[in-house]
């Protein structure tokens, strides 16, 4: 082969891999399924097919919520603390922004300007209308479907109630751990703010099967997905899934869901990010 003829090649291969967007190191490759392998899923035994995606390996931190929107919100401060007090809006704005950033097409259409004529929540003062391109390769927040099939193991799962275990204290923040000693008895507020419970640095509890950390506690997660329950004719709010350091251990199971209305904010309400493959 000629000295030439290398050349050419060796600058066709990297030309392609330049072309082609890495996924961050700290995203984690869920390979999807037609079938949940965790028992207690709530989609388990049912027709929903998952395709493949990159997940977050951790809930999106404050130090890269202000790389990307300039500010700070969060209740608790820390670069390695997951960022908190944000909107559902905030976070499909994020998503867009740090899309944009790193050349990637966003994956949602913001319209400030028209309503959503689905959200009759009359909580949420803002009610934008957001829609999604389907085939943009930005980042967005994961189906609710998407979530509870990564933090239930995928094709790897082990069938834990808890993301990545069935001990609550190994795999999550909440209220009874999240503080300066560990809380007994019944749940109220002073005796948490005595306790100083706060969020905690992503990554400090055990993974789950597919290396993601803090599915379950430390701050709730938000989803795309509206939660509409059966026999209402409108949303209640925006899905959210995992728990946190404020709620029980129930609400850290991987299978547990509510929603907030979008625009509602917490110490305790944060996210993390996906994108397709």
């Amino acid at each position: 082969m000629s000295r030439l003829l290398i050349q050419v090649i060796t600058a066709m291969v990297v030309a392609s891999a330049c072309s082609q967007k890495k996924v961050p190191d700290n995203f984690v490759l869920v390979n999807g399924g037609e079938t949940f392998k965790n028992t207690k899923s709530n989609y388990y035994g049912k027709s929903v097919t998952i395709p493949d995606f990159y997940l977050g390996k951790y809930e999106v931190t404050q130090k890269e919520w202000l790389e990307v929107m300039g500010n700070n919100p969060s209740a608790f401060k820390g670069h390695k603390l997951p960022v908190e007090m944000v909107s559902w809006y905030d976070c499909v704005e994020y998503c867009n922004k740090r899309s944009i950033k790193e050349g990637l097409q966003p994956y949602y259409n913001i319209d400030r300007n028209k309503k959503d004529a689905y959200n009759t929540n009359d909580l949420d003062s803002i009610k934008w209308s957001v829609t999604i391109n389907e085939k943009a390769n930005g980042y967005r927040l994961p189906t609710e479907a998407e979530w509870e099939y990564a933090a239930g193991g995928g094709q790897l799962s082990k069938s834990y109630t808890y993301s990545g275990s069935n001990n609550v204290d190994e795999a999550a923040w909440y209220w009874k751990n999240a503080g300066n000693k560990y809380l007994t008895g019944y749940w109220a507020w002073k005796l948490l703010e005595k306790n100083n419970n706060k969020t905690k640095p992503v990554g400090s509890k055990y993974p789950n099967e597919l290396g993601l950390y803090d599915m379950s506690g430390n701050v709730r997660e938000w989803c795309w997905d509206w939660q509409q329950p059966e026999g209402t004719a409108a949303p209640q709010g925006r899905t959210w899934k995992g728990g946190g350091w404020i709620g029980a251990d129930f609400c850290c199971a991987s299978s547990f869901r509510a929603s907030l209305e979008a625009n509602g904010k917490g110490p305790d309400q944060g996210f993390r990010v996906c994108r397709g493959k």
